[in-house]
């Protein structure tokens, strides 16, 4: 059977703003948490017992010794990866800081010079899948910030680990066979197949099983390696997958609606119920629900490939938070401690571990009550 990414990312919340980054997803999702630094593995003799198991299901399913050899040397339980599977909760966001993160100015800016630099690639890809590029480059942009966080966990003991840990062991087992039969391809070395605590993989983070379907070999070499610092593979694949999902070029995903019924082409959605902006979505809505099936992911997708070609912003607001801050308030928080020398993090306007630590710092160093609370009094203070 393939499994449709959803069936990994469902439980996942944002991958792909790897490390609510941020994915963040991360992420969060595909590349979010400890490296594989962190990951060490421990001594697990049923673990060692159930891979000799899994091992002999290989053979069954015509795994090659000589491939089991190379992909289960080194092999080892990583208590990580299950910590991180039973505690995704921690990463959930709101739709609001989701969508600051995933259309982050720094992250608009970086998918625009993305689009610069691999224009040419990206017309080739347009023509041949009839996927618009800046679709293209916004599943890049949140599954692994264009690359620089592919993850770098080894995936076939992160699999095994999933699948013998039993959550979702059917499941995780399937990756595992898949990934085998990447390895037996010869695709990539063992050694080389790393990826994120879930086992996804690549620029776009692609599980084993949608690469055994989607992926393709656009750079005529025979390996469809979306691991490779050069991300062509791996852009291919998206658009790639895309299409076969049933993409349609010229349309757009959705669109912002306020001041205006629906036109009727589409349907409408509140994400944020009534106090957010409200979206009318059409058939590709879809059709990158197929990548993703989490709504959240959805626009944050379609809204950053929209600003990156140069649509608006949302007109919406959300209102105050719990701090009476907007959005554009928390951004100039952020910017204003920056500016006195104190780290809070990207200026996305999402208060995070960083911000609050440095309005503690903030407020230590100028004699103020240490509460580590943003406030209007002190944005005003830092303007």
């Amino acid at each position: 059977m393939t499994y449709s990414r959803r069936f990994l990312l469902a439980g996942i919340s944002a991958l792909s703003l790897a490390a609510c980054q941020s994915g963040g997803a991360r992420a969060v999702a595909s590349a979010s948490g400890p490296s594989s630094t962190a990951m060490r593995p421990v001594p697990n003799a049923r673990f060692d017992a159930w891979i000799e198991g899994a091992k002999a299901r290989a053979r069954a399913q015509g795994i090659s010794q000589a491939t089991i050899n190379r992909a289960f040397r080194g092999v080892g339980y990583l208590p990580d990866v299950v910590e991180q599977d039973r505690n995704q909760t921690e990463f959930v966001r709101s739709f609001e800081n989701y969508l600051a993160i995933a259309a982050s100015d720094a992250r608009i800016e970086k998918g625009r010079a993305m689009l610069r630099k691999h224009a040419g690639l990206l017309r080739q890809l347009e023509a041949k899948y009839g996927v618009e590029k800046e679709v293209i480059v916004a599943v890049w942009g949140l599954e692994s910030r264009y690359g620089a966080r592919r993850g770098d966990v080894p995936v076939i003991s992160a699999l095994s680990t999933l699948a013998y840990d039993g959550r979702r062991g059917r499941f995780f087992e399937g990756q595992l066979m898949a990934a085998l039969k990447i390895l037996q391809r010869e695709d990539i070395s063992a050694d080389r197949m790393t990826g994120s605590w879930a086992g996804a993989m690549g620029h776009t983070q692609f599980i084993p099983t949608s690469y055994l379907a989607y992926a393709v070999d656009f750079t005529g070499d025979g390996k469809r390696d979306i691991w490779s610092d050069d991300p062509t593979d791996a852009l291919a694949s998206t658009a790639a997958y895309l299409s076969r999902s049933g993409w349609k070029r010229g349309q757009r995903w959705g669109e912002e609606i306020t001041g205006r019924a629906p036109s009727g082409r589409g349907r409408v959605v509140k994400p944020a119920g009534d106090n957010g902006p409200v979206f009318e979505v059409y058939h590709n809505y879809s059709v990158l629900g197929r990548y993703n099936n989490a709504q959240k992911y959805i626009i944050g997708v379609g809204h950053l490939s929209d600003r990156l070609v140069g649509r608006p912003a949302l007109r919406a607001s959300f209102g105050p938070d719990e701090y009476g801050l907007t959005l554009e308030d928390r951004k100039a928080l952020q910017r204003g401690l920056m500016r006195a020398g104190f780290d809070a993090g990207e200026a996305d306007g999402v208060l995070g571990k960083k911000t609050f630590a440095a309005i503690e710092a903030y407020q230590r160093s100028r004699g103020l009550s240490v509460t580590g609370k943003p406030s209007k009094a002190l944005l005003q203070m830092l303007r």
